[in-house]
């Protein structure tokens, strides 16, 4: 099976959609998990917020998937 051009392009640009989502999360991420760490080795009772903070980056991957489906849909790959 072949594919075009213009698919094979969208194929790629949806995976660097989902790279650099996934990348920024990371990146993120590790910052406020050291900092979460420092938090809570002095402050236990603050695990909560910690966690919550970790998980606001998520939503950075969440967006690149989205952006990915979207490039695909357009290209009708999907």
């Amino acid at each position: 099976m072949a594919i075009g051009l213009e698919a094979a392009v969208a194929a790629i640009g949806a995976g660097i959609a989902i790279a650099g989502g996934a990348i920024g999360t990371g990146v993120a991420q590790s910052a406020i998990g050291a900092a979460g760490l420092g938090l809570i080795a002095e402050k236990p009772e603050e695990m909560g917020r910690v966690l919550l903070f970790m998980v606001i980056p998520e939503t950075l991957l969440i967006f690149g998937f989205v952006i990915a489906i979207l490039i695909m849909l357009q290209a009708g790959i999907v």
